[in-house]
């Protein structure tokens, strides 16, 4: 956490425990903290009546204390998310600038003040009240996620060449077939893989089984056959770099996106998660229960999984549509 020397006390005490007892990734306790480091200085700014031209990035927080915490009402985190709707600017250096963060990005912003203050009132009981407690989450527009179709999954794996072909096929197969993350890839080590199953860590440091098929084994053992004469930096993982480290995100990105390519798909529109929603897609087109979907994905909530229900609906209304009988209109008859 001493990458953390400007926060409060109150602050640190937060992270650190949503990083050693609740095991959240890095990643989201970075987020924690740059979010509720912009929401405690926005607060000392409304406070401390300071000059309008004061820089928001620039106002020190160390001092804040539990009393400056116990002091924040409702309104004042109302008047946080309309300063973000309407107020702040997401790129200052920017030719034009434009005012304002999407919904989904306000969630995010009002998801680390509700933590913040539920762990101050219901885990370490240093508040009475919640003022968060109440507030809703800004609306979203719900949208179903992209997916390859099976033609397109199969271009994609037809377009794998290279020097890395094997790996990258691999990858490609695990993608297709398991549904798992980019951060799970990256984090398989070699005694992760079974003879028919991977061993996944997931978010929150959960572990789960995903099974794979006959195929994907195949890619896989092809892959083994040259990993296991390389000798890595970090010689536990399953999937290396060629400058000798264990595969990173970015390179993972970059191997898709050009295999995406290379398939003549908008790599715009594509990517390594779309590939995790096609697996996703394609289990509920087999007839796979969506319940057993949600534990392969590693969804904390049945929700999440839910929106690739609408999305084999859709589907299954082309189907019928397509169906040459529905085209015949006999109510005349």
């Amino acid at each position: 956490m001493q990458r953390y020397y400007d926060c409060p006390q109150i602050l640190r005490e937060f992270l650190v425990y949503h990083e050693t007892i609740k095991g959240q990734s890095p990643r989201t306790i970075s987020e924690y903290y740059l979010d509720l480091r912009m929401f405690l200085r926005f607060i000392k700014l409304m406070r401390c009546e300071m000059p309008m031209s004061t820089i928001l990035d620039d106002i020190p927080i160390k001092d804040i204390d539990i009393r400056f915490i116990e002091s924040i009402t409702t309104t004042d985190i109302f008047d946080f998310l309309s300063y973000l709707a309407h107020d702040r600017n997401p790129d200052p250096e920017a030719a034009v600038p434009e005012y304002g963060i999407s919904p989904a990005a306000r969630a995010r912003k009002l998801s680390a003040v509700k933590s913040f203050f539920k762990y101050l009132t219901v885990r370490t009981k240093q508040l009475q009240e919640n003022p968060a407690a109440d507030i809703e989450y800004p609306k979203l527009r719900k949208s179903l996620p992209k997916y390859l179709t099976m033609d397109q999954a199969a271009a994609l794996l037809k377009s794998v060449e290279g020097p890395n072909q094997v790996r990258d096929y691999a990858i490609l197969m695990i993608f297709l077939n398991c549904g798992i993350r980019r951060s799970e890839l990256v984090g398989l080590n070699l005694t992760d893989v079974y003879e028919d199953r991977l061993r996944v860590i997931g978010k929150g440091n959960k572990e789960r089984f995903v099974y794979f098929g006959t195929p994907c084994r195949k890619a896989i053992d092809a892959y083994l056959a040259q990993r296991n004469k390389m000798i890595l930096s970090d010689n536990k993982a399953l999937f290396g770099s060629r400058n000798g480290n264990r595969i990173s995100v970015t390179a993972v990105h970059r191997l898709v996106e050009k295999a995406l390519k290379q398939a003549g798909l908008d790599a715009t529109q594509f990517s390594a998660h779309k590939l995790r929603h096609t697996a996703a897609t394609m289990m509920l087109s087999g007839g796979v229960d969506v319940k057993t979907v949600q534990e392969v994905l590693g969804h904390e909530n049945l929700n999440t999984t839910q929106i690739y229900t609408h999305i084999e609906n859709t589907e299954l209304k082309i189907a019928a549509e397509a169906n040459p009988l529905s085209k015949l209109d006999f109510s005349g008859k």
